[in-house]
């Protein structure tokens, strides 16, 4: 499958461990074949009561392809599962290398819970590929064709018996396990995506669900959904039960067949009466070796099916085009030109973005205000380059944005989204992201400039911080922008759950810091927008004003209104 080409090229570069386990598996192979012919012909053999020296011989041969036979087993599950680790890693590497380009566009199309599941679970059933779809067929065709080559030197029937009964342990049997299995691991994965999705969101709605008292509900439509996946595993289980069962019926009656064969050459004289135990014998061992050939359709389609969910995930990387080597500067404020830009998201009939055309100088101070769903936050992530204009340009310093490397506009850039992660640990973890070295004291004195003088370094954060209010959360959020060297601010409502005291001694330190530098703020608040050098009013995606903020309060416009209306609602609040 074209899905399974990244896997295959990881096992092109771990070709070293995977041919020391193929050698491995088939010196084993042949050793416990070898082994048990031995022992039917030692004991037939003793019938005749051999010279003391021939016995003798033969039990040192047993006990040294005992010991073969085990150390090449050894060697073989040594290199076949450090063949398989590696594997997992580079596949999880390239993996996510073709998924971080598609973020955050990515979660508008998945739910999260389906996505972790293949991020985790598909990358993990690939580890089958290697061990129980490509690796068996090879030892099984080898350690055949040598017992093959071995029982043709006594008898040609016999041989050709071998040859039937590889044919059917390899080929007969997987495909009658095939033909219900289809059916059956479809509903599980069906089964296993859908819970490890109504898990995800419970996780993260627990308490909302919990205060609207809908959590017994959800956890009995959990409990539904876990028993519908034990029972198909259960079904699965048992068909590969039968599978197995099958080929064990096959290799007996193979088995029965050499002794039926073997009787009827001695009765013709074609055949030596001391060989028929070591033909048995070999007979019960090289069909062990097709054992997990019973259960590979299963593992074959599991690991196919990951496989096209994956390349299903990241096809879209194989669209992106080069990243551009240009840098964007930090060491000088950013100037920014948007030419006739449009964005228009997947799926939706409306443009978020209709012919933006405007210049902010490096060094200027800019706010975009307008109503929820105007288009404010799509261009701080045009901006970004988390998201492609769907027409027109962007430059920056005069340079095009598909010029510049997205990695060098991160790194001029201060960023404050709505919505910032914070990962468990303390502040003093959550402050340093970013690669540059910080004092204790430069962190406390970034603490203090946004009100948070009483949160000390070592205060622990919760996961996504759960034990911080969202006040906290947008104050060190600021902070750890505030920590950057980038000359770009892009600060998307930072302040928006901050009260009014608060937030302007917030915005004074960083105004302060900012000097010097180009400014962008996305907010819904207009106080303390007389302090920014240009003011831009959104609506369905166009810009409907701009301008300082006393010539727009002169035009009683759109922003004249919004002024209003807060300040009536300022009024109303202070009685």
């Amino acid at each position: 499958m074209n899905e399974l080409a990244i896997f295959t090229k990881a096992m092109i570069q771990e070709r070293k461990d995977i041919a020391l386990a193929i050698i491995g598996g088939f010196i084993a192979g042949i050793a416990g074949v070898i082994l048990f012919a031995a022992s039917g012909y030692m004991i037939s053999q003793t019938v005749f009561a051999p010279p003391l020296y021939t016995l003798i011989v033969l039990t040192s041969l047993v006990k040294i392809l005992g010991l073969l036979r085990a150390a090449s087993r050894y060697a073989e599950r040594l290199y076949s599962h450090r063949a398989t680790f590696s594997l997992l890693s580079r596949l999880r590497t390239s993996f996510f290398a073709k998924l971080v380009p598609l973020t955050p566009g990515i979660f508008g199309k998945k739910r999260s819970g389906e996505l972790l599941a293949r991020i985790v679970g598909d990358v993990e059933s690939l580890q089958h590929y290697f061990l129980r779809v490509a690796y068996p067929p090879v030892i099984v065709v080898m350690v055949f064709l040598a017992t093959v080559l071995f029982t043709s030197a006594f008898s040609f029937w016999m041989a050709c018996l071998f040859v039937l009964g590889m044919l059917a342990t390899a080929f007969v049997v997987p495909g009658l396990v095939l033909l219900g299995q289809r059916r059956i691991q479809g509903r599980v994965r069906r089964q296993r995506a859908a819970l490890s999705t109504e898990v995800t969101e419970m996780l993260y709605g627990f308490r909302d669900l919990k205060v609207y008292g809908q959590l017994n509900k959800r956890e009995q439509q959990l409990q539904h959904a876990s028993a519908a996946l034990a029972a198909e595993q259960q079904a699965a289980a048992r068909h590969l039960l039968r599978g197995q069962s099958l080929h064990a019926f096959v290799t007996f009656l193979i088995s029965w067949g050499v002794l039926v064969l073997g009787a009827y050459l001695l009765m013709e004289g074609s055949l030596a009466g001391v060989f028929l135990a070591m033909l048995v014998m070999a007979s019960l061992t090289v069909f062990e070796e097709a054992a997990a050939m019973a259960v590979l359709p299963a593992y074959k389609q599991e690991s196919e099916h990951a496989a096209k969910r994956l390349a299903e995930t990241v096809h879209a990387a194989d669209r992106q085009p080069p990243q551009p080597s240009g840098d964007l500067s930090v060491k000088q404020g950013v100037s920014i030109e948007l030419c006739g830009l449009s964005f228009q998201y997947e799926d939706e009939w409306r443009p978020a973005l209709r012919d933006i055309s405007l210049k902010l100088p490096a060094g200027s101070k800019t706010a975009i205000v307008g109503p929820s769903g105007s288009g404010k936050t799509t261009v701080v992530e045009l901006l970004l380059k988390l998201r492609t204009p769907t027409e027109g340009q962007i430059r920056f310093n005069d340079v095009s944005m598909m010029e510049l490397n997205e990695a060098s506009i991160w790194q001029a850039s201060n960023v404050v989204l709505q919505h910032s992660h914070f990962f468990r640990g303390t502040i003093r973890d959550n402050l340093l992201l970013n690669e540059e070295h910080h004092s204790d004291d430069e962190l406390s004195a970034v603490l203090d400039k946004v009100q948070l003088p009483n949160k000390t370094l070592h205060d622990t954060v919760y996961e996504k911080g759960e034990n911080l209010s969202d006040g906290e959360k947008q104050r060190l959020a600021l902070a750890r922008a505030m920590l950057r060297k980038g000359r770009l601010w892009l600060l998307d409502e930072p302040t928006s759950s901050l009260d009014y005291v608060t937030e302007q001694r917030v915005f004074r330190h960083l105004l302060a810091q900012a000097e010097g530098d180009t400014l962008l703020l996305i907010c819904h608040r207009l106080t303390g927008l007389e302090e920014m050098d240009r003011i831009l009013v959104m609506d369905q995606g166009r810009i409907v004003e701009a301008g300082s903020y006393s010539e727009l309060m002169e035009q009683k416009g759109y922003f004249y209104e919004m002024k209003q209306i807060e300040l009536q609602m300022i009024g109303e609040a202070g009685s």
